[in-house]
């Protein structure tokens, strides 16, 4: 059998309360996020358990990809292992920070979350232009559903020129970019509406 996924997980008591209210949109810098994240000290949780207790939040890099205008956003369906959220657009890209993500043992909590995040994006995408590094804006949150009370989303923007050189992977379904002011016609997960309104701040 194999071994229980152990996830990236912090105890929300240790948080600060402006980023887990009901709706929590908090723009701050990199170097601040990842300090007080490591000062409030971080778990390694089975997923399974983790899910089911929102006492922990769990740490996920969501990643949007946007034209430098920001007049173009890249969105796909969902259709991942989160049944939860099938059949929603999306226009966060990422997943969970997990123990093969420390590549090192001097490894400390921000680089552990940036492996994580550039993982998921070389597992989402077949192509990326690999000059590009996503750049961090601030956290989400909201506690209206089952999802949202037990993660925490770390918002990065990778900013492109144009929209070519993005090669989507099967996991990215119906991938495509849309007009960034259409987007509030399709049927987005929450996350997505929370990540594009800090964007725009």
């Amino acid at each position: 059998m194999m071994p229980e996924e152990k996830v990236l997980c912090i105890k929300r008591a240790h948080l600060p309360p402006q980023w887990t209210e009901e709706k929590s949109i908090v723009r701050l810098d990199s170097q601040k996020f990842y300090g007080i994240c490591a000062q409030a000290g971080y778990h390694w949780m089975d997923r399974g358990g983790v899910e089911q207790d929102p006492s922990f939040k769990q740490i996920i890099p969501y990643i949007l990809v946007q034209t430098t205008a920001g007049d173009q956003t890249a969105v796909y369906r969902r259709k991942g292992s989160e049944q939860r959220l099938h059949d929603l657009w999306s226009a966060g890209i990422g997943g969970h920070v997990n123990q093969k993500d420390i590549t090192k043992r001097a490894d400390g909590f921000a680089d552990i979350v940036k492996t994580g995040m550039m993982r998921e994006l070389d597992e989402e995408f077949l192509k990326r232009p690999e000059n590009l590094a996503p750049v961090f804006w601030g956290t989400i949150n909201e506690e209206k559903t089952d999802v949202g009370s037990v993660h925490l989303g770390a918002v990065f923007k990778i900013a492109a020129e144009n929209m070519s050189g993005f090669v989507p992977g099967s996991e990215l379904v119906d991938f495509k970019w849309a007009d960034t002011v259409s987007l509030s016609a399709l049927n987005m997960e929450l996350w997505s509406g929370l990540a594009l309104e800090l964007l725009s701040r």
